[in-house]
Formats: C-alpha cells, sequence, structure tokens
C-alpha cells in the first residue's frame, strides 16, 4: 500500500506537471471526433453546414498546423519564463509557476483541438463528410485563441516582480491563517509535562530531503495506537540527511514501526509552500535582495517587495504563533509535538537579508524603517523587543553606510514609498 509520503509525493508531481492535463485533452479531443463522427451519421444536422470533400480536408489540415505552430509558441513563452525567473526573480518562483491552471488549459486545449482535427481527417472521403466536426473544429480554433489572448494577456501582467510578490504573499498568508487554525483547533490543553516520562524510541529518516509536509491525522492515530506521544523533531522546511532523527516516540512500551511513522512525513527536494508558509516569506526576500544585486540594480523593485513582505508581517502579527504545537486525541490527550517558528523567525527571515544587501540604498533603509515603526505600532508588547532589535540594527547599518550626517539622516527617516513619499518622525530604537 502506498504511504501518505508517496501519495504527497505523487500529488505534488501531478500539480506541477506540465504533460498530464494536456495529454488528458489529447485523448479527449480524440474520443470527441469519434462521437461526432458518429452523430453525423445519424441524419439529422441543418442542410447548409455541409462542406465538400477538399474543403473539409483543407480546413482540417491548417486546425492541425497550426496548433503544432501555437504549442511551439506557448513552449517558447515558457522558456522566457524560465529565464526570467531564474535571472531576475527567485528560481523557487518557479515551482509556483509550474501548477498555473491557465497555462495547463491552454495546452490542453491546443492539444486537444490537434487531436480533434487529426482524428477527424481519417473520416473523409470523396462521399462522406463529417460536416459538424469540420464546424466545431472552427470553434475549438476560436476558443484555443481566445484562450491564448487571455494567456498573453495574464503573462505579460503577471510576470512582473511586484505582481509574483503579491500572488505569492497572498498564497504564503493563506497557508498561514489555514494552518494556524486547524492547529488551534486541535491542540492539547494540558502541555506541562510534555514530552514525557519514558522510554524514547528514535525513528531515523532512510533517505535526505527537505521536510515537505506531515500527515498529523496520521501520525496522531499512530500516537493513540501505541500510547505513546510522537515528536517531530524537526520544522517543515528543514533539510534532513539520510539517518538523521526524523520523529521521537516517547513513553511507548511498543515501539512504532518505523517504515510506517516516517511514511507519514514527506520528503523531498526543495521546500513547498502546502505547510510551510516561511517557504513564501523566503521567495519573497529572494526577489527583493536579486533586485538588489549589482547586476540588477533595481532598489525599486525592492521597496514594492517590501510592500507585500510589510503585509505578510502583519498577517503574521495577529496570528497566534508558538515554539511548538501539542495536538490532542480526540479524548483531548496529548499525542504530536511540532516545532513551530514564532514571531521573531518570521521577522529575521523578513528584513535580515534585505537589510545587509541594501544597507547603501536611500530607497531601501527608508522603506525598512517604515515596516519596522509600522510594526511598533501594530504588534503586541511582547513582540516589540524583536521589533526594536531590528530597529536598532538597521541604525547601525545606517551610520556605516552613510557617513555624512545629512545623507545619515535622510537614510534614518521612515517612507513607506522610499523616496518621495510623506516623512514621518523618527522613532529612537529601545537600547
Amino acid at each position: 500500500m502506498m504511504s501518505w509520503a508517496a501519495r504527497f509525493r505523487l500529488r505534488q508531481y501531478a500539480k506541477a506537471s506540465l504533460w498530464i492535463i494536456p495529454l488528458i485533452g489529447l485523448l479527449l479531443g480524440a474520443v470527441l471526433a469519434e462521437w461526432v463522427a458518429g452523430v453525423h451519421r445519424a441524419g439529422w444536422l441543418p442542410d447548409d453546414w455541409q462542406y465538400s470533400a477538399t474543403t473539409a480536408s483543407t480546413v482540417l489540415s491548417s486546425v492541425v498546423g497550426s496548433m503544432v505552430a501555437l504549442l511551439g509558441f506557448v513552449v517558447t513563452i515558457g522558456v522566457l519564463v524560465v529565464q526570467q525567473a531564474t535571472g531576475t526573480l527567485s528560481p523557487r518562483y518557479m515551482r509556483l509557476w509550474y501548477r498555473d491552471r491557465l497555462q495547463k488549459a491552454v495546452l490542453a486545449t491546443f492539444t486537444g483541438t490537434f487531436a480533434y482535427a487529426f482524428s477527424l481527417l481519417r473520416k473523409i472521403e470523396s462521399d462522406t463528410v463529417p460536416d459538424l466536426g469540420v464546424t466545431l473544429s472552427g470553434v475549438a480554433v476560436s476558443v484555443s485563441l481566445m484562450l491564448l489572448l487571455i494567456y498573453l494577456n495574464r503573462f505579460t501582467h503577471n510576470l512582473r516582480p511586484v505582481a509574483i510578490a503579491d500572488l505569492v504573499g497572498r498564497l504564503g498568508e493563506k497557508v498561514l491563517i489555514r494552518a494556524t487554525e486547524r492547529i488551534h483547533r486541535s491542540s492539547a490543553r494540558d502541555e506541562a509535562s510534555l514530552p514525557p516520562a519514558g522510554p524514547v524510541t528514535h525513528i531515523r529518516s532512510e533517505r535526505g530531503g527537505a521536510i515537505q509536509a506531515f500527515d498529523a491525522a496520521g501520525l496522531i492515530a499512530t500516537a493513540v495506537r501505541h500510547d505513546c506521544v510522537l515528536v517531530l523533531a524537526h520544522q517543515v522546511g528543514d533539510f534532513v540527511p539520510p539517518g538523521t532523527t526524523l520523529v521521537e516516540a516517547h513513553g511507548s512500551a511498543r515501539a512504532p514501526d518505523p517504515r510506517r511513522v516516517t511514511g507519514l512525513v514527506a520528503l523531498g527536494t526543495e521546500r513547498t509552500i502546502e505547510q510551510d508558509p516561511a517557504f513564501a516569506l523566503r521567495i519573497l526576500v529572494d526577489i527583493a535582495i536579486r533586485a538588489l544585486s549589482p547586476a540588477v540594480n533595481d532598489p525599486t523593485t525592492a521597496v514594492q517587495v517590501l510592500n507585500h513582505i510589510d503585509t505578510f508581517l502583519h498577517v503574521v502579527g495577529r496570528a497566534r504563533l508558538r515554539g511548538r504545537y501539542v495536538l490532542a486525541d480526540d479524548e483531548g490527550r496529548p499525542r504530536l509535538v511540532v516545532p513551530g517558528r514564532d514571531w521573531e523567525d518570521y521577522l529575521l527571515l523578513g528584513v535580515t537579508e534585505i537589510r545587509e544587501y541594501g544597507a547603501t540604498s536611500l530607497q531601501v533603509c527608508r522603506r525598512l524603517r517604515a515596516l519596522l515603526d509600522d510594526l511598533l505600532e501594530t504588534q503586541p508588547a511582547e513582540r516589540l523587543p524583536a521589533v526594536r532589535a531590528e530597529l536598532a540594527l538597521l541604525e547601525e547599518s545606517v551610520r556605516r553606510a552613510f557617513t555624512d550626517p545629512a545623507r545619515r539622516a535622510s537614510a534614518q527617516t521612515a517612507d513607506r514609498q522610499g523616496i518621495g513619499g510623506g516623512r514621518r518622525p523618527r522613532s529612537e530604537p529601545s537600547r
């Protein structure tokens, strides 16, 4: 029986595949051609839907050739996306681009129309022409062209760094909200004695990889079956080499089956956003720091991405984050301990590298200042020390990068537009 982790990896492959949906479209096109040929033989079509054999062959041959050309055009666009994503955006974004449903719909429509027209060509004889099928091929071409125009419109508008940042940010926020709500609904009430005293069994990974996701329900069911508490030894997103302790079983007289437990934790070649909202923030930061590289030198893009990082951190600030989460079974008994990311982890990820790489950019320093000032105003008291610590580090970076007092004072001014926005009073970080 296939494990949960294997099914998860299979779903990930299917979501990222660019050939499965087009293959389905290819098969459906061939089946539709056979059905249309059968309907034509029923003899109930209007008399004005008639073509000569030569005309029908010419039309269908043109459809076949045009679909092949359009498929090549879409593939060319895909190559351009790969080049731009790896050159000016973030290679991590490619994982999301592969999953674009519109792109798969376009490819499926093209392959389906190709298979439909090609299959229908076989039905044309000197005295038999599938008139309805030829007419429907024109409809299929029209739909294909409309989808192509929509795809081009989306391609030209949504491949800008700020559009990608908005997409990634919203996806990360949705995953974060959904994950925290689900975890808090299953949280145990009594966490004081966890993990419990007793024998500890270390369940090690057989293969290396990044932890992409885990089956919480399956792990809890395993813990109930063996009357123990399972502790996930690493965060989702961590890379674990082969032989590393993946799960600890506390208090079990009979150790769970290692293969069954490791089959509930999916490992892969890279992180995913499904259960790892911090990976979305990682992509945003990657786009910003790539814009700040000397080869690109585009601080305005970094400032635009900081707008979305600002929004993301405010969403994180409203979430009830913990350093660990204890999940319970149906009777309320603790069964699964999962390490979590706290506020400091997200804040550190969101601003540290941008501060380091953008320390010499006036725009970036001013926008970072505004971001941190906003957090000071909106976050609860227990989270303010981390924000003040980041403000102090920003002050130190500005002092090192701007030796002239006037330029330093300008860099220390909070500005939501980087340069050109309304200036705000500078707040002093706590020492």
